[in-house]
Formats: C-alpha cells, sequence, structure tokens
C-alpha cells in the first residue's frame, strides 16, 4: 500500500533560489527521454524504410492523425500543467491535485471521442490527404491500430504531464525510455520476423503504450508529490474552463502543425510520392533540433507558472530569455552539422539514390527554420506557463496559415517554382511568427511591471 506522506517536497522555494538550475534539473531528464524518442523514430523509420517508399509514404500521411492525438494531449497537459504548477507556488497542493483528477477525466473523454470519429472517418482522411492507391491501405492498417492504443496513449501522457507540472521529470524519462526501448526490441519482431509490415510497427507501439501506463501507475502510488485519489475529486466548471482556456489554445496551436504536415504533403505529392517520402526523412532529422528545444520548453512552463504563481515576478524575463538562449545556440549547431554533412544523416533512413538527391538540398534550406522555431516555441510555451493560452495559437497561425501555406501555395501553383520552393515558404513563416511572439511577450511584460 502507498504510503499516507507524499514521497516527494512541493520543489516551488528550491527551484525559486536557483532557476537556471532548476531549468536543467527540469529539462535534462525530458531531453534523454526525447534523445530516446529520437533514436526510436530514426530505428522505426528505418524498419520501415527498406520495405520501400511506399511504406515511408503511409508512414508520413499518418503522421498528421498522429500529430493530431499528440496535439490533444499536449493541449490537456500543458492546461492542466500550468494550472497545477500556479497552485504549487501559490502552495495550494489540495486544488493542484484536484486539477490532476480534472485533467485525467477530460483526457479520457476526448480519447472515446477520437476513437469514434477517427474509425468512421479514416479512409476519407487519407483520401484528402492524398494517399495513392498503393499507400491508401499501408497508411489505414497503421493508424486503425493506434486509434485503439489511444486510450493508454491519451493516460500516459496525463500522467507525464502531472509529474512534470510538480517538478519531476526523471520518472516521466524513465517511463519514456522503458517503453521506447520496448519498442525498438518489437518493431523488428512484428515488422519482419511475424510478417506483419506497416501494421507490425503500429502494434508495437500498442504495446509500448500499455506497458508506459502500468508503469505511471505505479509511481504515481510510490513517488508522486501529488496524491491522484477519487475520493480528492470535486467537479469544478472553473477548473476544467481554466484547462480549456490555455489547453485549448495549446492543442489547437499543435493542430495547427498537422494542418501544416497536410498542406507540405499535398504540396510534394505533386511532384511525386519519392518527395512525399523525402520531407518525411528530412521532418524525422528536424526532430533531433526540435525535440530538445521542446524538452527545455516544457520545463520553462512549469518554472514560468511556479514563479508566476508565487507572485516571483523578477524571475520570469531571466528565466525565459536564458531557456531561448539554450535553444536557439543548440539548433543553430545541429543546423550547421546538417547544412554540412545532410548526405551523412540521410542515409540513416534511405539507401535510395533518388531520395538522397531529393532530400539534400531540402535539408540544408531546411536548417534556417531551426532556430526560428526555437523562438517561436519558447515565447509561445512560457506564455502558457503564466496562464496565457491564445498567443501561442496566433503566433503559429501568422506562421502557418498567413505566411508559410498561401506563399507555399503560390509558388507552387501559380508561379510553377519547384519543390525547394516549398522550404522557402516555411522559412520566410518562421521569420514573420518570430516577430510576433516578440511583440507578444513585450505587451505581457510590460502589465505585470518587468
Amino acid at each position: 500500500m502507498p504510503s499516507s506522506e507524499p514521497a516527494e517536497k512541493n520543489r516551488v522555494d528550491e527551484f525559486i533560489q536557483h532557476p537556471k538550475k532548476a531549468l536543467f534539473i527540469l529539462a535534462i531528464p525530458t531531453v534523454i527521454g526525447m534523445t530516446v524518442q529520437i533514436a526510436y523514430n530514426i530505428a522505426d523509420t528505418a524498419y520501415v524504410g527498406r520495405l520501400g517508399a511506399d511504406s515511408i509514404a503511409a508512414l508520413t500521411f499518418s503522421f498528421p492523425l498522429f500529430f493530431v492525438l499528440i496535439s490533444i494531449n499536449s493541449g490537456i497537459g500543458v492546461g492542466m500543467g500550468s494550472r497545477i504548477s500556479r497552485l504549487l507556488g501559490a502552495k495550494n497542493k489540495a486544488e493542484a491535485e484536484n486539477t490532476a483528477l480534472h485533467g485525467l477525466l477530460v483526457s479520457f473523454s476526448f480519447a472515446i471521442l477520437v476513437f469514434i470519429l477517427g474509425t468512421i472517418t479514416l479512409e476519407r482522411l487519407f483520401s484528402i490527404f492524398g494517399a495513392s492507391d498503393a499507400v491508401m491501405p499501408l497508411a489505414v492498417s497503421y493508424m486503425s491500430v493506434i486509434l485503439f492504443a489511444i486510450f493508454f496513449m491519451f493516460t500516459s501522457y496525463i500522467l507525464n504531464s502531472i509529474f512534470a507540472a510538480q517538478g519531476d521529470t526523471r520518472t516521466p524519462m524513465k517511463v519514456q525510455i522503458s517503453a521506447l526501448v520496448l519498442n525498438i526490441i518489437l518493431d523488428p519482431i512484428f515488422i519482419y520476423v511475424l510478417g506483419f509490415g506497416v501494421r507490425g510497427a503500429a502494434i508495437a507501439t500498442f504495446l509500448a503504450f500499455v506497458f508506459s501506463l502500468i508503469l505511471f501507475i505505479y509511481f504515481v502510488r510510490k513517488k508522486s508529490y501529488l496524491r491522484i485519489r477519487p475520493r480528492s475529486f470535486r467537479f469544478s466548471a472553473a477548473i476544467v474552463k481554466d484547462i480549456f482556456a490555455v489547453g485549448g489554445p495549446a492543442t489547437l496551436m499543435m493542430l495547427l502543425i498537422s494542418i501544416y504536415i497536410v498542406f507540405i504533403n499535398r504540396f510534394m505529392a505533386h511532384f511525386g510520392t519519392e518527395y512525399v517520402a523525402s520531407f518525411g526523412i528530412v521532418s524525422r532529422l528536424e526532430s533531433v533540433s526540435i525535440m530538445p528545444v521542446v524538452a527545455f520548453s516544457m520545463a520553462l512552463i512549469t518554472l514560468v507558472g511556479m514563479f508566476y504563481g508565487a507572485k516571483r515576478y523578477d524571475l520570469l524575463k531571466g528565466i525565459i530569455f536564458f531557456a531561448l538562449k539554450i535553444g536557439v545556440l543548440f539548433t543553430c549547431l545541429v543546423g550547421l552539422i546538417f547544412f554540412l554533412l545532410p548526405t551523412l544523416f540521410l542515409r540513416i533512413f534511405t539507401p535510395d539514390q533518388n531520395l538522397l538527391s531529393i532530400s539534400n538540398p531540402y535539408l540544408r534550406i531546411n536548417v534556417l527554420t531551426f532556430p526560428l522555431m526555437t523562438v517561436s516555441i519558447m515565447i509561445s510555451r512560457a506564455l502558457q506557463g503564466m496562464g496565457f493560452g491564445m498567443p501561442g495559437l496566433i503566433i503559429n497561425l501568422i506562421r502557418i496559415m498567413i505566411v508559410a501555406v498561401p506563399l507555399a501555395y503560390l509558388f507552387v501553383f501559380v508561379l510553377g517554382y519547384g519543390y525547394l520552393a516549398v522550404v522557402v515558404a516555411m522559412v520566410l513563416g518562421g521569420i514573420a511568427s518570430n516577430v510576433a511572439a516578440f511583440a507578444w511577450l513585450k505587451v505581457k511584460f510590460s502589465r505585470i511591471g518587468i
């Protein structure tokens, strides 16, 4: 039986004393977990890539839908986590625990809704995305399994966010690494040994989600500062509203990225299946740069929420700009390596010389988006930590729907430019979003006197 006393202490005072150290304490375990996630993504794509371009394209077409699932989880997790961190900063543990229970309830409700809608619309969605007759059955077989996994996926993600919001990112790291290692082991077994192909990759992912949920339940009982007990639940429409006020725009922000990927897939499909596969390969490498940034940005949400809840506004500006410097320096370094040695990294995914020749110049231009995305992500997450969900949504609307997608359409379908014009439009969208992000941050700082 779990102890009646919390296994961990409220870490707000510790983080206030050493804010820069706290950023690394929170971010590094997440970076490690995400590095393993990157290794899994690379291995997964490499395993499937040996099945041919159609199989890579199936994963690429499936990614926007998988990203929808991540978006919903991320939004609920951000909305709930921001509120929990602010409440812990204000030393209100009971309300923080009730917020965690509301997050689980909201997440499970969305899992049911998504499962029903996904089951009904899967084939039609892939048709809209532009999947060919050869790719369609592969994409459907992959996502139909993932839909059954969402109940385990959603609950695991929210428990992850509960740990992170209270300043514990080591436990989620342990769970994530364990589940991903299992996934990597199971992938070749289900893809090749048992002969399930692309569907086998989804089955391996399903089993990994089941395993991660089991581990999270164990750690919640043994290590969590917040006690997740049904008897602590007191329904509050105000809590749900607060979760959606921050999490709703955060979900829409992530969904915009999914829609963006759909558009890019569609633009690349105009040139052929190999170009869609090429975009998918470059996107995997892009994750090498962006996932660590996401880790620091999630740590930033926790710290900003705690400092904001404790009314330590004097610490906000310093920690936000410190996180920005770390993120930009990292992405510039990774981008430079990719620019100088693109083929070396692209060969991880495919030996196909035609795919390499398409992907090489695309990657070299795409690295310019890395630091631009870093700025947008960091500032959006900082504002979410303060309880403002809408700015991140607007910043990404500017990047994607106002600048990048219209310009890409203009370049490809009106002016008749080649596929590299698509990534040029992405760079221009990133520049525009950065201008908006800094302007919004300045306004919010001025309103709290910093």
